[in-house]
């Protein structure tokens, strides 16, 4: 049974790489499989998809679509393009601005959001938004790391260990992830300026985005601070995350619908919601369970420990630039929700606390998704729209600026996180 699981979940990766269209479909025929075969028991199926993971993703969706629908993305973008003085320090600051709105709304949704602005200042001040766009990008996946709900990745991490909303910024006493990203998005900052050096035409003050709904940026708002707070809850329920986010969005879209008088509203946001993402999850949990039951987990956690040497140090720097190296050929959601639980068997056989490899895990999965145009769906999403506005990206270019900006925060975030949690 063992060799039919593991020729499975080779298979399943296989797929997610050459069928990139039907993943969902693809791990959810790799589960009902597990099932028909009896590995994964047909009674415990509720027990084991994450439900606060699927639930706090889908909530945010909505509500970032919302976000979206208001213009408020735009306004500020607007309001940058007013104090700066120059092309180059447009292009830094957009992309510094889409790292800070990411650590909260989805990467892609994120790109969507900042990507007409980038083509808009590109077309009245005549240059390639190329440049623009890929720094909007490659910033936006740095921070996903950031928070709780700043990428499916995170979320997947927080529901493995157990982690609240203010334990990205204070975590046992010691700085978060969202400083480490931070620390790496400032070294980005000299990067960007010798990148785009030459990128020193004048900027064009205009007017700004008019925004007559605040309640999606209310909403969003509302979430981050209801999250934060429920951190301090004492023996919550598991659920709880999932509950405030499907709360607040489900709550909001009601008052969208009855205020604008729009009977299509939610018809349409709840169909932009991702939902090939959210099987695709589904599926993955039941294929990783039926992985675990049968022992593939615990032996890729002996083979990581035994190329480790029995040193934390060897096995840490081996997670984070295989996960590097890794994220940037295939999607790291599927990737990091596979190696959590072997992490945490590698922890365990090391005899240390998993929260250093855990964390090296997401610095690395998250940010190895920049070195290359294929590595994380914001960049196929910032590629498609340079598509559509007659630029072509090549490999080449792409790695010009995603290269040196993954290498800066990825070695920040590496030798920050050993510091800080090595002895915990």
């Amino acid at each position: 049974m063992k060799m039919i699981a593991l020729i499975t979940f080779i298979g399943v990766y296989v797929l997610l790489l050459v069928l990139p269209k039907y993943r969902a479909f693809v791990a959810l025929g790799a589960a009902a499989l597990f099932l028909v075969l009896g590995i994964v028991p047909l009674g415990e199926i509720v027990g084991i998809i994450d439900w606060n993971v699927l639930l706090m993703l889908a909530g945010t969706m909505g509500t970032v679509d919302l976000f979206i629908r208001s213009n408020m993305p735009n306004r500020l973008a607007d309001k940058l393009v007013q104090l700066l003085p120059n092309v180059k320090a447009l292009i830094i600051v957009l992309a510094l601005f889409a790292g800070i709105v990411s650590a909260f709304v989805d990467n892609v949704a994120t790109v969507l959001m900042l990507a007409p602005v980038g083509l808009s200042l590109a077309k009245k001040l005549n240059i390639s938004p190329v440049a623009p766009i890929l720094a909007i990008a490659v910033s936006s996946n740095l921070q996903g790391a950031a928070t709780l709900v700043g990428d499916t990745t995170s979320i997947l991490l927080g529901g493995h260990m157990g982690l609240d909303f203010m334990d990205f910024f204070i975590y046992n006493g010691r700085p978060g992830l969202f400083w480490i990203v931070q620390a790496g998005a400032l070294v980005t900052v000299p990067v960007m300026l010798f990148l785009f050096r030459r990128e020193n035409g004048q900027l064009e003050k205009g007017g700004l985005t008019p925004v007559s709904d605040y309640l999606p940026t209310i909403m969003l708002v509302g979430t981050v601070v209801c999250l934060i707070l429920a951190s301090f809850i004492p023996n919550k329920p598991d659920i709880t995350n999932g509950i405030i986010c499907m709360v607040i969005f489900i709550g909001g879209l009601v008052i969208e619908c009855v205020k604008e008088k729009d009977t299509h509203l939610g018809a349409d946001v709840m169909k932009n919601i991702d939902y090939i993402t959210l099987m695709l999850l589904a599926g993955l949990f039941m294929v990783i369970d039926g992985i675990d039951r049968v022992g593939i987990i615990a032996d890729l956690s002996d083979i990581i420990a035994s190329l480790g040497a029995g040193s934390v140090f060897f096995t840490y720097t081996i997670i984070v630039w295989f996960s590097v190296i890794a994220s940037a050929f295939i999607d790291n959601i599927p990737y990091t929700a596979t190696m959590l639980p072997v992490v945490a068997g590698v922890a365990a056989s090391l005899g240390v606390d998993q929260c250093v490899l855990c964390f090296g895990l997401l610095v690395g999965a998250t940010l190895g998704g920049n070195l290359t145009p294929v590595g994380a769906s914001a960049n196929i999403a910032a590629g498609g729209i340079l598509r559509k506005a007659g630029y072509e990206v090549t490999t080449k270019q792409f790695m010009s600026i995603g290269v040196p900006f993954t290498l800066a925060a990825v070695i920040t975030g590496y030798i920050l996180t050993w510091l800080f949690y090595a002895v915990i």
